[in-house]
């Protein structure tokens, strides 16, 4: 492994075409929209996206969803058990080295040296929080979404009912007829160096966010219908280059050509000159 060559700040973006991106538990399950209607993505969300990839390209993830779960273990903590280099450094209380756990932690789970990982267990003496160099934002539409609603009926009930159909036979679906969202991330170098964050980590990465919804079809968002469109990748040769990550995200304008967009090509992208690295940029579309 070696170490990362510099900052990296990484911009994507993501259009959603008559899909649920990402549903509100609160509301619902309707896409999440903030009060003057632009579409959102939470960063939650995206991780995990990040962490189903990775998995499909081989690596070890510590916090994985059941369904993809790619060992025996149905708990964090019994996954972080089942690592006995941690456990018998955890199995120490009061003795334990924290650095040690951290050090160990971040050598196994790639998404730990990434992400950081709270490690908190009832029962457990020692509890340990790892800062990890990646952070993501959450994602916001480039235009208010418009929420499309529609009712749906099962052609069965789920239990023995004598008059008519079950209350549970009807339901309600959302998704959104068109967005374009913006992923936008960097990765810290100083903390990249405490978690052991490597240059290939790093090319992990880059490859997760390019094929971000590869393996993700589901009924609220069939195949197909969200797609990775552009990736913008600044790998700078600096721990601290002189433009802001602030100012670089700014520098990728999304302007509409029309009223109300509906595809990719109904926004004009440019790239502002900046006094730092040129990005590499990849399209899909």
């Amino acid at each position: 492994m070696s170490e990362l060559k510099g900052k990296i700040d990484f911009l994507v973006l993501v259009s959603a075409t008559e899909a649920n991106p990402n549903g509100d538990p609160l509301n619902g399950n309707r896409p999440r929209e903030n009060f003057e209607g632009y579409g959102e993505i939470s960063d939650v969300c995206i991780k995990r996206k990040i962490r189903n990839r990775w998995q499909d390209m081989g690596q070890r993830i510590f916090v994985q969803s059941d369904e993809r779960a790619d060992d025996s273990f149905t708990s964090l903590k019994e996954r972080a058990d089942g690592c006995k280099e941690f456990k018998a450094e955890i199995d120490k209380k009061k003795k334990a080295d924290r650095d040690k756990c951290a050090e160990i932690a971040c050598r196994e789970w790639l998404d730990v040296r990434s992400f950081g990982q709270v490690f908190a267990f009832k029962g457990v003496e020692v509890s340990l929080g790892i800062r990890g160099p990646v952070s993501i934002h959450q994602a916001v539409s480039a235009s208010p979404v418009d929420i499309i609603s529609m009712q749906i009926t099962k052609s069965v009930n789920s239990e023995d009912k004598k008059d008519g159909k079950a209350s549970d036979t009807m339901g309600t679906k959302h998704r959104i007829g068109f967005g374009l969202y913006t992923i936008k991330g960097s990765v810290n170098v100083q903390l990249a160096e405490k978690t052991g964050f490597s240059q290939e980590d790093a090319e992990l990465l880059k490859e997760a966010l390019k094929t971000l919804f590869e393996n993700d079809a589901s009924s609220a968002r069939p195949e197909g219908s969200m797609e990775v469109c552009r990736l913008y990748w600044w790998q700078h040769s600096e721990k601290m280059p002189s433009v802001s990550t602030a100012k670089i995200h700014r520098s990728v304008r999304i302007t509409p050509k029309v009223d109300r967009p509906k595809k990719f090509d109904d926004y004009d992208i440019t790239l502002e000159s900046l006094d730092c690295t040129k990005p590499e940029v990849f399209d899909f579309v």
